[in-house]
């Protein structure tokens, strides 16, 4: 994957809109309207809409309604190019200066993308933004709150199934979950999008990893809220999740993790790695286990090309890095948030409008 993706400005002139907002779309047809309009409603924020459509056949396009939208542009790709390479092509064309991601299978509320903004003040050297996503099938539960990575090379959402009342405060958490997501176009481009390889899964954390590489952090903001049904369209634990998941989970820390750490904690990465497929055979996944890490295994040469590129760009240690990582397996295992205190005076910045 290269660096430095680039947008022609005689593709794209400039538009006076404070983000682009992106909906990357493959057969979720029965959540796609109620997912506009829920864009359509956001309040005081100049946006346009992208949408990028991975070649739906369940008629995800026939009678969508987008008239209500003043800015809005379809992208019908004719083809499943995956989450990451539908993010990239809308990201190279849109005309914001922030990219703020929302799944199709999510209701934004009406403030989500004022939130967002209201983030950006607060934080102004900051480059990402994750929100928080509530369980749309049931609203007394989270869906997510700020992905996280285990030093070990496990990334989960944290928060996942967790009673809504475990709802974390402003902090800053390792990435951002690309279900609700808001990234400043420019560095978003600069450091090559989302990694195309992974297709989907993982690629929210991978990107989050590369930013921290050089010296961005991710920065949650409860306020910022959709409802989410996770995993609508590709199953919780379906064998295209698992296999994904697990590739990518080796790729990423073959690639992201610094030379030294890399060095101390492959035998950890490894370790984890079969206990995750020992673990996957006593529940019935381990075929789509072992197809992921074979994959996985089979792609290290192409990986550890990007690996020299990514690494030669990382601008902080080791230590600075493993610091922004999870140590505790409870949180793994019991799906827990891992959201940072950060700097007293931002959150007191935020606190009129964050209710």
């Amino acid at each position: 994957m290269e660096h430095a993706l680039t947008s022609d400005p005689a593709i794209c002139p400039p538009l006076d809109i404070w983000a682009s907002i992106i909906i990357v779309n493959y057969n979720a047809k029965r959540f796609l309207q109620a997912t506009i309009d829920s864009v359509a409603a956001q309040t005081n924020i100049p946006f346009e809409l992208i949408l990028v459509d991975n070649g739906s056949s369940d008629g995800s396009l026939d009678n969508l309604r987008t008239d209500h939208i003043e800015n809005f542009r379809l992208m019908d790709l004719k083809e499943n190019a995956g989450f990451a390479r539908g993010n990239n092509i809308a990201a190279k064309a849109a005309r914001g200066k922030w990219i703020a991601l929302l799944n199709p299978d999510a209701i934004a509320a009406p403030d989500w993308l004022h939130q967002f903004k209201l983030a950006t003040e607060a934080f102004p050297n900051t480059m990402m933004f994750g929100g928080a996503t509530i369980d749309m099938t049931d609203p007394s539960k989270l869906d997510g709150a700020g992905d996280c990575y285990f030093f070990l090379g496990i990334p989960w959402r944290g928060g996942y199934s967790r009673a809504r009342a475990e709802l974390p405060g402003i902090g800053e958490c390792f990435s951002p979950c690309g279900a609700s997501a808001l990234f400043d176009r420019e560095t978003f481009l600069d450091i090559g999008g989302f990694d195309e390889r992974y297709f989907c899964y993982g690629e929210d954390v991978e990107i989050g990893f590369r930013l921290r590489l050089e010296g961005h952090r991710c920065i949650f903001w409860p306020a910022c809220q959709a409802a989410h049904y996770g995993s609508g369209i590709t199953g919780v634990a379906s064998e295209f999740a698992v296999f994904h998941g697990t590739r990518n989970r080796l790729w990423m820390f073959l690639k992201d993790m610094p030379p030294l750490a890399l060095i101390l904690l492959l035998p950890g990465h490894i370790a984890i790695s079969l206990a995750l497929l020992a673990r996957g055979c006593m529940v019935g996944r381990g075929g789509p286990t072992w197809r992921g890490l074979k994959a996985g295994i089979l792609g290290i040469r192409a990986v550890w090309g990007d690996r020299i590129k990514t690494q030669k760009r990382r601008t902080v240690s080791s230590l600075t890095l493993l610091k922004a990582m999870s140590w505790k397996w409870s949180l793994v295992r019991n799906r827990k948030p891992d959201v940072r205190p950060v700097a007293p005076e931002a959150i007191e910045k935020a606190k009129p409008d964050e209710a």
